[in-house]
């Protein structure tokens, strides 16, 4: 087992300009691996916490220096000197060190950096890619690449609210490899760019994930371009390119209904407009179609779309294993959004993860608006089996060092990507 000789951290900048945290990890053989870590705009209530400084001369108040402070301090205090036999020793004693439900005390994003360079840096004291050693703390066999989803238009907390929901994505659903997959949504972003010149007499100007944002009178618009963007390079929608969409509709509900584009409407109501869009448009995907705490009514909408499309939980579940277990009981979701960041560590992520796969959901490993452009989140979706990842768009570094990282993996492994996971009846 390696010695922790010492960990550190440092306060740099992610994608959009924000504060975030990066740490080392160095064992006493010399091994030595970096970490940076993202942050979300649209966050679920029941995330961890990402400590913040709330100094307002100095980036607003989203500094992180008291993260970074407590990680060069008190992690770096209960770690240096000691070994560890797996992720879960290491990842418990930090927690523990924390000692608050929600990681409020050290900070989310100082633990989570920790954690993510402490299994870097033994992937590299064993001489194997981090892929493997992921696949290692999860017990994964499978041989296979996430299949992409892609982020085609933007609206809601990534783009200014020109429209209510949050993103429209494309699936490369006819594309056997990440190298094809990534060349169709290249066809279609351009096809998308040209669509926007002409029909809004705008630049291709791009929200926090790379998404394309013009002024879209109405989602129903909004879809419509996406499917016209499909077929301009000949593509089939639903075919060759699916489309999967992201409501963030907590950022719209209130008092008990969705409040949607000058209508008030209640849960049923909301039901059967996400219904619309499933049967109108070729959406194979829904995450956040309903209010994160507006537990009562999932059910039901994975009983009138879960035959058509995947019921995707982000804000709902949080990467939480209490929540996820909630929604497995209820019958309240078929997939899981997993983001490492919202529960904090890589342990706990493992253990929503493990409650997922054995309920026989689908797993989307996702990225945050606010990303760096560290690559491991490509490695965890590999060695995770992810049956999709969902990084953003194609243009912007902290992007495309994922996509890179993909493309660097299948050059190595030959592996497939996974095939699509039909719906759950």
């Amino acid at each position: 087992m390696p010695k922790i000789e010492c960990v550190s951290a440092m306060e740099i900048l992610d994608s959009r300009g924000r504060p975030t945290v990066g740490a080392w990890c160095e064992f006493a053989s010399g091994a030595r691996a970096w970490a940076s870590i993202p942050s979300g705009a649209s966050t679920g209530r029941a995330e961890a916490v990402e400590l913040r400084d709330g100094d307002p001369n100095r980036h607003g108040g989203l500094g992180c220096r008291k993260a970074v402070g407590h990680v060069n301090r008190e992690i770096n205090s209960a770690l240096r000197g000691k070994s560890f036999a797996d992720q879960r020793q290491l990842d418990e004693t930090i927690i523990a060190l924390d000692g608050t439900p929600n990681k409020s005390k050290l900070g989310a994003n100082a633990l989570l950096a920790v954690s993510i360079a402490f299994a870097r840096a033994n992937a590299m004291e064993a001489k194997k890619p981090l892929f493997e050693h992921f696949a290692s703390m999860v017990d994964e066999s499978s041989q296979t690449l996430p299949r992409l989803t892609i982020n085609l238009f933007s609206g809601g907390k990534h783009a200014g609210g020109q429209v209510p929901i949050q993103d429209v994505l494309i699936v490369p659903l006819s594309a056997s490899s990440i190298d094809q997959g990534l060349a169709d949504a290249s066809a279609v972003y351009r096809a998308a760019t040209a669509l926007c010149a002409r029909k809004y007499q705008m630049r291709p100007l791009v929200a926090d994930e790379g998404g394309l944002a013009p002024p879209f009178p109405t989602i129903d618009a909004m879809l419509e371009d996406a499917v016209e963007s499909i077929r301009s390079p000949g593509f089939a929608p639903g075919k060759d390119i699916a489309i999967a969409i992201d409501v963030a509709s907590s950022h719209f509900f209130s008092e008990g209904r969705y409040h949607l584009e000058g209508r008030s409407l209640l849960p049923g109501q909301m039901i059967d407009q996400v219904a619309q869009w499933v049967e109108r448009y070729p959406i194979i995907s829904v995450e956040d179609a309903l209010a994160e705490e507006d537990w009562s009514n999932w059910p039901a909408l994975q009983r009138r779309i879960g035959n058509h499309a995947l019921v995707l939980g982000d804000d709902l579940l949080c990467t939480n294993p209490q929540r996820i277990a909630q929604a497995i009981e209820s019958d309240a979701a078929s997939a899981l959004l997993l983001k490492v960041n919202q529960i904090g560590t890589l342990t706990e992520a493992a253990e929503a993860h493990a409650l997922a796969k054995k309920a026989g959901w689908s797993i989307t490993i996702s990225a945050r608006s606010g990303e760096t452009e560290d690559d491991w989140l490509a490695d965890l979706a590999v060695g995770w089996s992810g049956n999709q990842i969902k990084v953003g768009s194609i243009t912007r570094s902290e992007r495309l060092a994922k996509y890179n990282r993909l493309l660097m993996i299948e050059a190595q492994t030959r592996w497939p990507v996974a095939n699509w996971p039909k719906a759950k009846p």
